[in-house]
Order: structure tokens, then sequence, then C-alpha cells
């Protein structure tokens, strides 16, 4: 029997999920602001007493990896690892812009081949992290830090449709030339796709090295300090 916990702490859902044999069979997730640090740690615990296992039980444990929220990632990826190492099982790190896609892609299921899906990362002010995938899941517009401005259209390949979601997709709204993009407001965080994405990765045996896999950032983080 394979037993995936996973973990989604990358934006603004705080999220655990536990598949057995490729079927999601419980999640936990809140989307209350800023309570992943308090929570996850309970989320997991409690996930794994309701379903009666112990970490040990597990085969794998999954964590997105980024982009997404600095401080979100490093809570996600400390516990990961942390119960990794401690109960010595392979840790496995799943990107979390192609979790959304999935997200969109299950959501979606009248979608076509011409469509490319967009998900899209709040990294503030007019800013988004963004990747572009098929509908077979695979990349086809690299991961980067994009500014939605009036520019991003010519930016598009052309002869496609396009489907943005995710926290930073609502920006799109806000200019008024991106006529090609369809936005879908209602896509969310989930570890359930975090852990459908891993339950692939496992058969692969595609996992990371407890030790040095760190979350993919994309920008450095900055810290304000005040004046005086």
């Amino acid at each position: 029997m394979i037993r995936i916990l996973s973990i989604e702490s990358s934006g603004d859902v705080c999220s655990v999920a536990l598949h057995t044999n490729h079927q999601l069979v419980d999640i936990i997730e809140s989307t209350e602001l800023n309570i992943h640090g308090e929570k996850l740690a309970v989320f997991v615990q409690e996930i794994l007493q309701r379903n009666q296992i112990s970490v040990t039980d597990l085969a794998a444990i999954a964590v997105s990896e980024g982009p997404g929220s600095y401080t979100g990632l490093r809570i996600g990826v400390s516990l990961a690892k942390g119960l990794c190492y401690a109960s010595e099982i392979p840790l496995i790190a799943v990107n979390t812009l192609q979790s959304l896609a999935l997200a969109i892609k299950i959501q979606n299921p009248d979608l076509d081949t011409s469509s490319i899906l967009l998900p899209m990362i709040d990294a503030r002010r007019m800013e988004v992290y963004m990747a572009g995938f098929n509908l077979e899941l695979n990349q086809v517009i690299e991961t980067k830090p994009v500014i939605l401005d009036e520019n991003f259209e010519l930016n598009l390949p052309s002869g496609y449709r396009f489907i943005a979601a995710g926290n930073g997709a609502k920006k799109l709204e806000l200019i008024d030339s991106i006529n090609p993009v369809k936005v879908l407001n209602d896509i969310m965080f989930s570890a359930k796709y975090i852990g459908d994405l891993a339950s692939i990765k496992f058969e692969k045996q595609d996992f990371v090295d407890i030790a040095y896999f760190e979350p993919v950032y994309l920008k450095e983080f900055a810290v304000l300090l005040k004046k005086g």
C-alpha cells in the first residue's frame, strides 16, 4: 500500500492531503491567512490520527516546492524535510505552478488541445510568477517572474487559447488590452493536486535529496527596515 502525505504552503491556502495508491483519501485545508506556522504541523498530525497511521506508515512525503511565498515555502519544506529525515522516508518536490495547471485541467474538462494553461502566483504589485503548460502538463513556457502590463500580450505565442488562474491571475483583469487570456477565479492551491503529481513521481522514484533540497524562490527575500 502506497501512502503519500502532501503539503501545500506556498500561497494563501494551508493544506495537507493523504493519497493511498494514487487516490485521494483525506484532506485538511484552510484559507485563513497567515496560519501556516501555527496550523500546518497540526493539520499533519490530525490527518494521520484520523486515518490511524503514523509517519512511518507513509511511503513518501510530498511538498510544494515553489515558487510562492518565501515564508510559506520555508515552513512547508522545513516540516516535510524534518518528517522525512526522522522517519527515513523519501521526499518528493512538486512544482507549485504545475499543480495549479493540473487544477485548471481537472476543473475544466472541456478544454481542447489548443489551450495553454497559465498558472500565476502573486509576487506583489503587478508582478506574478508564471509558467505555461499544455494539456499533457508539459511545460511550454518557462517559469519566470512576469510584469503584467500592456507588453504582456506581445510575449505570448500566437495561435493558442490561454487560460490563466491562481492568486496572481486576477491582476490581468486590470489590463484592458489582454484579450486572448481567459481568467478563472476559482482555482486554489491545494495539497490534493500536489499529491496527484507526487504519485506519478513516486512511481518513477523521482525523489530529492533531503539534506540539500531548497524551495524555488525565483527572487531573493527582501526585508524592509524602518529608518531611525
